[in-house]
């Protein structure tokens, strides 16, 4: 049996980082995990390609060798999965998909041969049986969470390493929260479901062993889920394991706002290698916060809480969100005041969309206030459903935030915030003094030279090299990213 697991492309966004991925010449940001832990799922006597259509073509020939087709994805790659399952059909091979976009839409896609959905450590095993027996079904679905110990080590083999800016990993799942708008717990459930500390190490040692070396991504959507565990096995076993082999790589992954409480886990983090958090803020707006029952952010000093996690040597990413029903005509004016004084220089914001089956979806069904689908893309000027606020307000007040927040000036004045605070490692310093020599020389050429920002770049070099020259190299890092986000919302705002 010929397996071809294929990932459908995504489109250019925020978290694409395109324009950024060509200062180190890489392809796309992470390899498509979940179809690569599928792979290792699948018969060992099968063989077995991937096409990530993010870093390679799909060819007809591609098609006619499969016997059979895995697709996964998420919303956000709807359009070309679409494409992908047309051009399945035209070749007469069989489909078979799963993921978040097929497990929350599947309505959307009948002509797929079978739907395995939810996690496939459950239902991939019922439709494997039942291929091998002939008599495989069109839906298969499961109301149960899966036990993690038992997830194999993806198979890395499957994919050039080389191709990526970094590697994903995964420890966990699940949130103990439920915001409204999120699908996070309808797709992987509230109690937080973990690997072993064994596991983890495992599949550190099989990313080391491939020959791969920087950023590792845990894709966990809250990795503070389970805080004793990850205080008393997981961190200092990874701690260890770094320290053996050197500090190969560097880890960046998403948590919950109260990890600005504990010292003792941020302290832990950043001995283990993490630099990066991905932290969703949503809003300074505590009604707003209240009203899509983010209650772990309401009743704090939010900039107090990215200023502690930033000092303790973890950047802070945040996600941002305008379009609840209870912001302010002014709610523009201070999440742009907001996002300044924090420092949070990675600030991704997005007009309000109701994801299928979630919380807040439901609501505004019964309101009757949906429009259509989501695209799955928050940052596209568009929401699926009819806001209190005046739509043309909100588009254009939307406008406004990502305007300020990526103009040159701004996004500057806002990364110069962010180093007077952040103080990393000395390991992933030379980390990355070693690895982006050549992405530091195509910044002079193209941001310092030719780019409109190339005042503020170099204002900004000369600052960091008189007050923190330490940090360099993160400016450098910054201000590609800002190249990105300034390319992306441009090309938006026409």
């Amino acid at each position: 049996m010929k397996a071809l697991l294929i990932y459908p492309e995504f489109p250019d966004t925020f978290w694409s980082f395109r324009y950024a991925l060509k200062f180190i010449h890489r392809k796309a940001s992470s390899p498509p995990l979940g179809l690569l832990t599928i792979a290792a799922m699948l018969p060992e006597a099968w063989e077995k390609r991937l096409v990530d259509m993010n870093v390679e073509r799909l060819y007809d020939d591609d098609l006619k060798w499969a016997d059979l087709v895995f697709i996964s994805a998420m919303s956000v790659q709807k359009e070309s999965v679409k494409e992908v399952i047309a051009r399945c059909k035209a070749a007469e091979v069989g489909i078979v998909a799963g993921g978040p976009l097929f497990t929350t839409e599947y309505e959307a896609f009948g002509t797929v041969d079978h739907l395995v959905l939810n996690e496939a450590e459950i239902t991939l095993p019922r439709f494997l049986k039942d291929f091998e027996n002939c008599v495989a079904g069109h839906f298969y679905t499961t109301d149960q969470w899966a036990d993690m110990r038992k997830t194999p080590v993806p198979l890395w083999g499957l994919i050039n390493m080389k191709r990526y800016a970094s590697i994903n990993i995964q420890y966990s799942r699940g949130c103990p929260f439920n915001c409204e708008f999120c699908d996070i717990t309808l797709l992987c459930g509230r109690t937080p479901r973990t690997k072993d500390k064994d596991q983890i190490i495992m599949e550190l040692e099989s990313v080391y062993a491939s020959g791969f070396r920087g950023q590792v991504f845990f894709v966990d959507d809250n990795f503070i889920g389970n805080k004793k565990k990850l205080k008393e096995e997981i961190l200092p076993a990874i701690i260890e394991w770094m320290d053996m082999r050197k500090h190969p790589f560097t880890f960046n992954t998403q948590a919950s706002i109260e990890l600005s409480d504990h010292k003792d886990l941020m302290e832990m983090m950043v001995r283990a290698g993490f630099d990066v958090v991905f932290i969703g803020i949503e809003t300074p707006h505590e009604q707003s916060l209240a009203e899509c029952s983010k209650f772990q952010n309401k009743n704090r000093d939010l900039l107090a809480s990215v200023r502690n996690i930033q000092k303790s040597g973890l950047e802070v990413q945040g996600g941002f969100i305008v379009g609840f029903d209870n912001d302010p005509p002014t709610i523009f004016d201070t999440q742009i005041e907001f996002i300044q004084k924090s420092g949070v220089v990675t600030a991704m914001v997005g007009i309000l969309n109701a994801l299928p089956r979630t919380k807040l979806y439901e609501r505004l069904k019964k309101e009757q206030r949906l429009l259509k689908e989501t695209s799955g893309n928050n940052t596209d000027f568009s929401t699926n459903f009819i806001p209190v606020m005046d739509y043309d307000l909100l588009i254009n007040g939307y406008k406004k935030v990502l305007g300020t927040l990526y103009s040159p000036r701004h996004y500057y004045e806002r990364v110069r915030t962010f180093l007077r605070e952040y103080a990393p490692s000395q390991k992933k310093l030379f980390h990355f003094r070693f690895n982006y020599l050549a992405a530091f020389i195509r910044s002079i050429i193209v941001l310092g030279i030719i780019g409109k920002e190339r005042f503020h770049y170099w204002r900004l070099l000369l600052w960091t090299m008189l007050k923190r020259p330490r940090l360099i190299p993160q400016a450098v890092t910054l201000s590609i990213y800002g190249f990105h986000f300034r390319k992306i919302f441009e090309k938006r705002l026409g």
